[in-house]
């Protein structure tokens, strides 16, 4: 599907969707359990259907800051095109209140990644390798789609088990079809990424004109909605998962660790003589097999990022040097025993020869 045709197929499912929204209260038709999660877009309550008995997790939206159409668009999105099982859904149904916009959703009962990231420490890696496999599977069937998640983090990947068996990408009130103009905001977090820090500057500058009494406003500057967005926050989130930290506080020179970044990054790009540089301080305790592919997910220019995709041929390999180095030791536990039991074949081989002379 074409990026212009799923944007006209979603505003279509909007347009419909608002001649048919019922009016409801949400003790009437529910029980509430408890609440899962609350950011400025509202809040997600862990509910119960009264005649059907199903857990479900109701999204409120409070109505006063809430557009009708972007509520009309995250529910009918995660309705019709979230197939993947790991993305998040919505259930169909969807109502309003007097103070809130109402969609009904999957539930994620385990919490979500930050409930298996240790801080400073990470994840297991065998569990970090599961989600990422999952995540890259969710976002290549959206970007299959026309649509750019454009808020992959961790707070926004739920657990459907407390293995991270199956997770589940949620969370669509940023997503846009590919090739939409949007306002670029910078704002500070290592997911944002380098190519919007001329909004930084700008906003700089607006700060600074200001503080002069100067009342004029900067020209907003915008973007083109890619694909590459999401490819840069899933290189941050694999970051995040293997160590526990982020890699940088935001993605602008400004910052010392990003900085140090894309210079050792650059330098790879330049020399030739195919051996790699001593890694920037921070990714030290990675492989260079995950280096190589945080340098495609995390390419500085846009437009040379890898895809989501390609996390599937990284997959199996050591990502941590730790764990590189039990693999090596094991290794080499079993060639010796290899080893061992030949020789001790060998002088059985011998015995049983001379055995057999003797008689």
């Amino acid at each position: 599907m074409t990026a212009t045709a799923a944007a006209q197929d979603l505003d279509e499912l909007c347009y419909l969707t608002a001649q048919s929204m019922p009016s409801l209260k949400v003790l009437d038709h529910f029980k509430v359990v408890k609440l899962l999660g609350q950011g400025s877009y509202g809040k997600v309550i862990l509910v119960v259907h009264k005649k059907r008995g199903t857990p479900m997790a109701l999204k409120l939206f409070p109505r006063q800051s809430t557009a009708l159409h972007s509520f009309l668009r995250e529910y009918n999105l995660s309705l019709s095109y979230c197939t993947h099982p790991s993305l998040t859904r919505a259930l169909g149904i969807f109502f309003s209140t007097p103070t809130h916009y109402v969609f009904a959703q999957q539930p994620g009962l385990y919490g979500d990644l930050y409930n298996v990231i240790v801080s400073e420490v990470g994840a297991e890696e065998e569990c970090v390798q599961r989600v990422m496999a999952q995540i890259s599977g969710a976002v290549t069937h959206l970007h299959s789609l026309g649509f750019v998640h454009r808020d992959i983090k961790p707070e926004n990947i739920f657990l459907c088990d407390k293995s991270c068996r199956w997770v589940k990408l949620g969370d669509f009130g940023l997503t846009r079809p590919t090739g939409t103009c949007v306002r670029a905001v910078w704002y500070e977090s290592p997911f944002c990424t380098p190519e919007v820090e001329p909004a930084k500057k700008a906003e700089k500058e607006v700060a600074g004109r200001r503080g002069e009494g100067a009342g004029e406003e900067v020209e907003d500057i915008w973007v083109t909605v890619e694909a590459c967005i999401d490819s840069w926050a899933l290189g941050v989130l694999t970051y995040c998962l293997l160590t526990g930290c982020f890699p940088w506080e935001e993605s602008t020179h400004d910052d010392h660790n990003y900085r140090r970044y894309e210079e050792w990054f650059v330098h790879q790009e330049e020399k030739d003589d195919g051996r790699d540089a001593a890694f920037p301080p921070q990714f030290r305790g990675l492989t260079a097999h995950v280096m190589s592919l945080l340098k495609e997910l995390l390419h500085p220019q846009p437009g040379r990022r890898g895809t989501p995709e390609d996390i599937l041929s990284y997959l199996g390999g050591p990502w941590l040097r730790e764990t590189e180095k039990k693999e090596r030791r094991r290794a080499q536990e079993a060639e010796k025993e290899v080893k061992q039991i030949r020789e001790s074949g060998a002088v059985g081989g011998e015995l049983v020869r001379e055995g057999r002379g003797e008689r």
